[in-house]
């Protein structure tokens, strides 16, 4: 069974409506004066049609009775009856004209445009301003029809159509009751009362009650209450009407009240206690009748009306105060304004001022390093003796090509570079050559030099260290690429450094430390220029400078921003050694700045934001720098501004600026919690006496709603006579 039919079909009419609706090109019967222009729906009696009258050219609707089973003349003289009672009524769908004796009989009646209700909420709830109105206008509809004894009994969005101001008409009087009328009516599941699903049951005016809360209720959620899926089912499940009728009984007066149109927002507590009671599965605790539900939406609307005069009243001495605050606070804002933002340009000058020196001195170390490789490459007695041991006419040539394979076994490429460290002959010579010639240079930091040969061998080393013999070509300050390759990775013929060039950093596997190559090519002195291999240094970058700025939140920071797979390593940060000194293992993720780009703010040249220190004590939600970047240059070359090392002079803004402005804010706040602790009593006070006189002003209103309740002299079927006043049109 559907929750939106009035009654179900037997099977006569279930074939006659699938009959009906293969021929809806044309209305089961031509209506004299009136021309058909479109098919609109089926209902569970008939189809409705839109025709223009031939006369007036206006549009209507003609509801056709084409279901069989005896019905059909009770069906259209009782709703017509009840149309005829409410003839004129702006609430309700006027009735133009019937067909008696018709076949199908049929009736006319103006055609609202805008359709029903239902088909407004196809587009999901109402807002609650928008439900609330159409509520109050259907309610009066409902009231008028009480109040010249009509019953509607089968309220639902379907049967509220819209006209063109959006405001709603009742429609389909079908299951319409007189209010002296003892005939059973069946309304829609979900929408009619509990005690109306009852076959022995006269109607009342508490149906259309409920039916009205279950049409808000809709409104405001989407869909009736206690409507659910399961609920559907089960009922669908019972083919006995009155088992079926039972069923829901028993499902509305065991279910907990429905909640969900308290969930929805702008739902104030008045308006859901009126639709929990129009919603009560017990009649005595529902309203009465519908004039009582306009009653207390009238009470409801009136206690809205008082709170903005009730919040002005209790406001009203504090605003004389909160103005002078006002111009206070915003006195001291601006001071507090100037002075973060004099501090933070001084402090970002010093920042810069340091960041380019530091820069220049960083250069400067790394140029002198390159001077000293460059001169050694340039050594005629170590290009000689480099030339005369590794050469292809050397004897050591052989064993240097074996070496040089990357698919040697472990263990016999152990055995081979232990055979090359054991010669005491050529290599000895070049290893002499070769410490005589960089220790003329000794540089501060150096983590030691070494030689290799065209084939990216290691053929001699200073200090000496078993590595010597071990093929290094993968090694970026061998091939000049941006990063190490594989180890099993060689070079083509002339894949190599041409120039001197500063390496990728990398590891040291003795301290943990991080290290940069500063290597420079060896060519022979014959016209064809052929290279002969590579002369390099190591040096920890983390020592190349110093610095310990004018206070603890102040310091530098050297940060690889070269291309390549370590762009944004931390090579040197004053946290750095200390979690060297206390940690073995340290994944590089760890040590890198946490920025999708490290650049220049536009219009503040040098100043950067929107990075994370990964070293940092503060979470990276809490910092927040004031740091000035400089690139670090090495000589007269040109860099590119994103693909150099960079120095980054930072200094923590919450410790070194905020701090010192937030005693003066919290100045401000101890003062203003008193002042506003007197504002607080003030108010409390003003609204204790005005919800006191409020109280008492609503608590006739109410009473009167509420008396029907205790003891109504007035039988339940039997609607007031008073019909209230329509709302002023827009």
């Amino acid at each position: 069974m559907s929750n939106d039919a009035t009654e179900a079909q037997g099977g006569p009419e279930r074939r006659r409506s699938r009959e009906i609706s293969l021929q809806r090109e044309r209305p089961p019967l031509d209506v004299p004066g009136y021309n058909p222009e479109k098919y609109l729906g089926m209902g569970a009696y008939g189809e409705v049609w839109v025709a223009v009258e031939r006369n007036t050219g206006r549009q209507v609707a003609i509801k056709f009775y084409t279901h069989r089973g005896g019905l059909d003349w009770s069906l259209l003289s009782r709703e017509v009856e009840k149309l005829a009672f409410l003839f004129a009524d702006r609430y309700v769908v006027q009735l133009l004209g019937v067909g008696w004796n018709a076949e199908p009989p049929y009736y006319i009646m103006e055609y609202i445009e805008h359709g029903s209700l239902a088909d407004r909420l196809q587009q999901g709830p109402l807002p609650v301003a928008e439900a609330v109105d159409l509520f109050r206008h259907v309610a009066i509809g409902l009231a008028h029809a009480h109040g010249k004894g009509v019953l509607h009994c089968d309220l639902k969005p379907a049967n509220l159509l819209l006209d063109q101001d959006g405001k709603p008409r009742l429609a389909d009087f079908g299951q319409s009751r007189l209010s002296d009328d003892q005939t059973p009516a069946l309304g829609t599941l979900f929408y009619m009362a509990p005690e109306q699903a009852n076959l022995t049951e006269a109607p009342n005016a508490s149906w259309d009650v409920y039916a009205l809360g279950a049409v808000l209720y809709c409104m405001l959620t989407g869909k009736p209450p206690h409507w659910s899926a399961e609920a559907v089912q089960e009922l669908e499940a019972t083919n006995d009407l009155n088992k079926r009728l039972a069923l829901y009984r028993r499902m509305i007066r065991r279910a907990p009240p429905a909640s969900d149109h308290r969930k929805v927002r702008r739902v104030d507590r008045q308006l859901a206690e009126i639709i929990d009671r129009c919603l009560a599965p017990n009649p005595e605790n529902r309203y009465p009748n519908v004039q009582a539900v306009l009653s207390a939406l009238d009470a409801r609307d009136k206690r809205r009306s008082r709170r903005p005069v009730m919040l002005l009243g209790a406001i009203g001495p504090a605003l004389l105060l909160l103005v002078v605050t006002w111009f206070a606070w915003q006195g001291f804002g601006a001071a507090i304004s100037n002075t973060n933002r004099v501090l933070a340009g001084r402090a970002l000058l010093s920042n810069k001022f340091l960041a380019d020196n530091l820069a220049k001195l960083t250069g400067y170390e790394l140029d002198r390093r390159i001077r000293a490789v460059r001169i050694s490459a340039n050594s005629s007695t170590l290009r000689e003796a480099l030339a005369k041991a590794t050469g292809p006419d050397s004897e050591l040539a052989p064993l240097l090509d074996k070496l040089a394979d990357p698919t040697l076994p472990p263990d016999e490429l152990e055995a081979l570079q232990r055979e090359f460290r054991e010669d005491n002959g050529q290599r000895a010579e070049l290893q002499k050559i070769f410490t005589a010639r960089v220790t003329r240079y000794p540089i501060s930091e150096t983590a030691g030099w070494f030689l290799n040969d065209a084939r990216g061998n290691q053929v001699a080393r200073e200090p000496q260290d078993p590595i010597i013999g071990r093929n290094f070509a993968w090694r970026s300050y061998f091939s000049g690429l941006p990063d190490d390759q594989n180890r099993s990775w060689r070079p083509g013929p002339d894949q190599h450094i041409t120039e001197p060039h500063l390496s990728a950093v990398y590891r040291s596997q003795a301290t943990n430390r991080w290290l940069v190559a500063i290597s420079a090519p060896i060519y022979d002195q014959t016209p064809e220029k052929h290279f002969l291999g590579i002369v390099s240094v190591m040096v920890e970058l983390g020592k190349f400078i110093q610095f310990e700025g004018e206070n603890a939140d102040q310091f530098a920071a050297l940060i690889d921003w070269r291309k390549g797979r370590n762009r944004g390593l931390v090579l040197q940060h004053p946290e750095l050694e200390a979690l060297l000194e206390s940690r073995n293992e340290i994944s590089e993720s760890e040590l890198r700045f946490k920025v999708k780009e490290l650049r220049e703010l536009p219009n503040d040249p040098g100043r950067v934001s929107g990075y994370v220190d990964p070293l940092s004590k503060q979470p990276p939600s809490r910092q927040q720098w004031l740091a000035q970047m400089a690139p670090v240059t090495v000589g007269d070359d040109p860099i590119e501004p994103d693909d150099c090392l960079v120095i980054v002079v930072q200094e923590d803004y919450q410790k070194s600026i905020v701090s010192t402005l937030d005693r003066l804010r919290r100045r401000l706040v101890h003062c203003g919690a008193i002042a506003l602790a007197v504002i607080v009593i003030l108010m409390v006070g003003l609204w204790a006496l005005a919800i006191r006189m409020f109280r008492d002003e609503m608590a006739g209103p109410l009473r009167a709603t509420a008396e029907p309740l205790a003891g109504d002299s007035t039988p339940s079927n039997v609607t007031p006579s008073a019909t209230p006043t329509e709302p002023a049109e827009s």
